[in-house]
């Protein structure tokens, strides 16, 4: 990946160039895999290159993913990467035209829509896993009375500590230690709520 930080998107084009549920999916798969073909891609998706490839292309087109180096590869197939380490999506961004509003909330829906996709297929294979595996999944409900301050810097700090577990674990598997590392999802959220 291109740069270390996660980029902010801030524009409407972009989240707009981002928000199909196609792009979703390989940028998150590309995200995992860290750099791929449109062919390689397309089979962890179940599309037809061509559409990958396209949708590829739009990502590029905004700067979301890039060409990535190819020492050492077959210069036939263009391989690709993420541009940064991730992406944000601020609420702050898109607040001032409905348009806006709208857009960042279909969004938001619909990326926890993926998620939740990603969480069923581990509940519906849940007992395929080693019981390691297993006992080290987990799923957590906290629920507290913060301020918008403190639950600010909860996110922060939590955003922080997952990047350093992040961090070592990629470092370790670049070193080679790849025995027994799976893609682990762990999707968090922080939302304020009234009870009925």
């Amino acid at each position: 990946m291109a740069a270390n930080d996660p980029r902010r998107v801030d524009d409407l084009d972009t989240l707009k160039a981002f928000g199909h549920p196609l792009r979703m999916k390989l940028y998150r798969a590309l995200y995992i895999s860290r750099t791929a073909t449109a062919s390689q891609l397309a089979e962890q998706v179940d599309e037809a290159v061509s559409l990958v490839s396209y949708h590829l292309r739009k990502l590029a087109d905004h700067g979301l993913i890039e060409e990535a180096p190819t020492q050492g590869r077959d210069g036939r197939e263009r391989w690709w990467q993420t541009a940064s380490e991730g992406l944000t999506f601020h609420d702050e961004d898109f607040r001032d035209a409905p348009e806006k509003v709208a857009t960042h909330a279909a969004i938001g829906r619909l990326s926890f829509e993926q998620r939740g996709e990603l969480y069923r297929a581990y509940m519906d294979s849940h007992s395929a896993w080693s019981p390691q595996w297993r006992s080290a999944a987990f799923s957590s409900e906290f629920l507290g009375p913060f301020t918008p301050a403190e639950l600010a810097r909860l996110s922060e700090e939590m955003h922080e500590l997952i990047k350093r577990y992040t961090d070592a674990a990629r470092a370790e598997q670049d070193a080679g230690d790849t025995e027994g590392r799976e893609n682990v999802a762990l999707h968090v959220y922080g939302f304020p709520f009234r009870q009925q």
